[in-house]
């Protein structure tokens, strides 16, 4: 197996870390001892107060938020929850996924799904749609491109509410699943990459002590 790249720190202070997770290391220990690398390990060894905040899949790259101290933590946590922080991602889908017809209230070129979603008990940890027992799962999304045949979709994804797997479950029930996705994806899909075509790119909030607007990008290294 190639071991995977040591995450890059794109900002510290005394406050939170902003650190650009690669696909294949967990964000925090998975059972079994040999699940305990992971991107929380790697920082506290530099940084032994960093803690976790939110998540991203062990197969998702890009920006993830970690705060400095309790104290902190706590801060960004109600933020996540509050719905203040922004985020976007960038990913390939298969097929033509033409961009969404103009809803009124949606911005331009943005359309939405709202589909809920639940943890499908018997095959854990996969997620499913039920518009009677899931949670409500809110997911803007636009076209940003598309191959020369039209096989695959570039897109942008931002997922307002912050469901386990959201993005693509809501993609493989619009009938695009991401490439790469070795949960969602039939293998044909799976097949066209060798990793979840899938990254956070983008992240915007308030700094958790002084209030001053933050943001950060990471382009999507596929």
């Amino acid at each position: 197996m190639t071991p995977v790249r040591e995450p890059a720190v794109v900002y510290a202070d005394a406050s939170l870390l902003v650190v650009d997770k690669p696909s294949g290391l967990l964000a925090v220990p998975g059972r079994g001892a040999g699940r305990q690398d992971c991107l929380s390990a790697r920082v506290q060894a530099r940084y032994p107060d960093a803690l976790i905040v939110h998540r991203l899949d062990m197969a998702t790259s890009g920006l993830m938020v970690m705060a400095r101290g309790a104290a902190a933590q706590r801060e960004l946590s109600r933020a996540f929850a509050a719905r203040e922080v922004t985020k976007r991602y960038i990913a390939v889908v298969a097929g033509r996924l033409d961009a969404p017809t103009e809803d009124w209230g949606v911005p331009e070129n943005w359309g939405t799904i709202d589909l809920p979603i639940i943890v499908d008990w018997p095959n854990r940890p996969l997620r499913i749609v039920d518009p009677l027992r899931g949670k409500p799962s809110l997911t803007r999304w636009r076209v940003l491109g598309h191959d020369e045949t039209g096989a695959t979709t570039r897109v942008e994804l931002e997922p307002v509410t912050g469901r386990s797997h959201q993005l693509r479950v809501h993609l493989r029930e619009l009938g695009h699943p991401i490439l790469g996705d070795a949960l969602y994806a039939p293998p044909d899909v799976q097949a066209l990459s060798g990793r979840l075509l899938l990254h956070a790119w983008s992240l915007r909030f308030a700094h958790p002590l002084t209030g001053e607007a933050l943001a950060f990008e990471s382009a999507a290294p596929f």
